[in-house]
């Protein structure tokens, strides 16, 4: 596999809104066979190379893939060769199941790998749906009672579902309810009903804190001042400071010590990621890692943009873009307690410009919705190699960020 193939990621959630596994989706004409396999490579490389599950171990940051698995990869045993502690092979219901594919799946089975089956719809993929560990259903393509049906049937066997295309929360109260084990859509994008307009106390010094940081010049004193009424964000920022990552000679024992070391840019960026995951916590820690990967994609995103000197903005755009998903707020009203600059609010509150151009190709990206992220990147003179690129980037150091020197995650930044 080439390094620069464009991929994105899209995860299968649980009920909790953690992430279950990602699968992977590819630009019309890139095909979704990964790792290559047999069929289409030169008979002397191997089926699955290692910068392959490289790349996808850096996708799924310890999650499960979703692979897909054809024909030709079922029966010739090329899938044996993949971790089966990794990977779960999905099978394609655009074929019927004769015996032969049913007997490698069978042999993968026993094997250890967990199975699933794609949409599953008609009796006659019934022989693969029998050895599937997981099926998947189009909850906007099946009625509620065809999907009760199906899971009354098969559940009671061990079969665990997944209710794709879930988009709305209703969606996903419902699939809930019906008892779906596992989810994959946008719904915990959307904001939940709005609570109340005040902030909770606990969470109001983030807020107070976030705003420091977002002026066009930051006060140091002020901020310091701010971070010191709240014992837990001076005790995360300080720790957080000191760990490895930042490898300062001599350690910081004081926050206005930190923030002189720091700089303004530094400042902004830093102090903002621990408000911001401060904010959601409570809430799927997905999103905030979402918001991480935006805000570095922003950024990166900015020099090619002619905006180098602009990088701040760019990340907070990328930061704030679920900010009122994460807490339950109008966009609108939160933004009236932030000094963005307004520009940046326009962005975020939909109003066409350049940066909101910036946003839509980071999130089209993200979402692997391709038409949309073409145009994008022809507007922003952007090659779509170049998204990925940074998009791999992004990842990586929101990995590195949320994960401390042992690969543990870091609660200083997971919610």
């Amino acid at each position: 596999m080439a390094t620069h193939r464009i991929v994105a990621r899209q995860p299968i959630l649980d009920r909790y809104e953690g992430v279950f596994a990602y699968e992977f989706r590819f630009p019309p004409g890139e095909g979704e066979i990964w790792p290559k396999t047999g069929e289409d490579q030169q008979e002397e490389n191997p089926p699955a190379g290692a910068a392959d599950f490289e790349v996808i171990d850096e996708l799924t940051e310890g999650a499960r893939a979703f692979m897909k698995c054809p024909r030709q990869t079922l029966i010739s045993g090329i899938a044996k060769a993949w971790p089966r502690d990794r990977v779960i092979l999905e099978l394609s219901t655009d074929e019927r199941p004769d015996e032969e594919i049913v007997g490698a799946c069978r042999s993968l089975k026993d094997a250890g790998f967990l199975l699933a089956l794609e949409n599953y719809q008609e009796a006659t993929q019934e022989p693969l749906a029998e050895v599937a560990d997981i099926i998947r259903l189009d909850v906007s393509a099946t009625t509620e009672r065809a999907q009760w049906l199906l899971i009354r049937k098969y559940r009671p066997r061990g079969v665990m579902f997944v209710a794709d295309n879930v988009e709305k929360r209703a969606q996903f109260q419902a699939a809930v309810r019906q008892g779906f084990t596992y989810f994959q859509g946008q719904f915990f994008t959307r904001p939940q009903p709005y609570s109340p307009s005040e902030v909770s106390p606990s969470k109001l010094v983030y807020l107070l804190v976030l705003g420091a940081v977002t002026r066009p010049d930051i006060d140091i004193n002020e901020v310091a001042r701010t971070i010191k009424h709240d014992l837990a964000l001076s005790y995360n920022l300080l720790r957080f400071l000191n760990s490895a990552r930042f490898a300062f000679h001599s350690r910081i024992k004081s926050i206005r010590h930190a923030l002189l070391l720091l700089g303004q840019n530094e400042i902004r960026k830093w102090v903002g990621l621990i408000s911001l995951a401060a904010l959601g916590e409570g809430g799927p820690p997905l999103l905030v890692t979402m918001a991480l990967i935006r805000g570095a994609f922003c950024e990166s995103l900015a020099p090619l943009v002619k905006e180098p000197k602009r990088q701040s903005d760019y990340f907070f755009l990328g930061l704030l873009s679920s900010i009122d998903v994460l807490m339950r707020r109008p966009m609108r009203a939160i933004l009236a307690e932030l000094p963005v600059a307004p520009d940046v609010a326009a962005a975020l509150l939909g109003e066409e410009n350049p940066l909101r151009d910036v946003l839509r190709a980071v999130i089209s990206y993200e979402q692997g919705n391709w038409e949309e992220c073409s145009a994008m990147a022809g507007r922003l003179a952007i090659k779509e190699e170049t998204l990925y690129q940074l998009y791999m980037q992004a990842i990586r150091w929101s990995h590195e960020l949320t994960h401390n020197e042992n690969g543990k995650p870091d609660e200083t930044l997971s919610s």
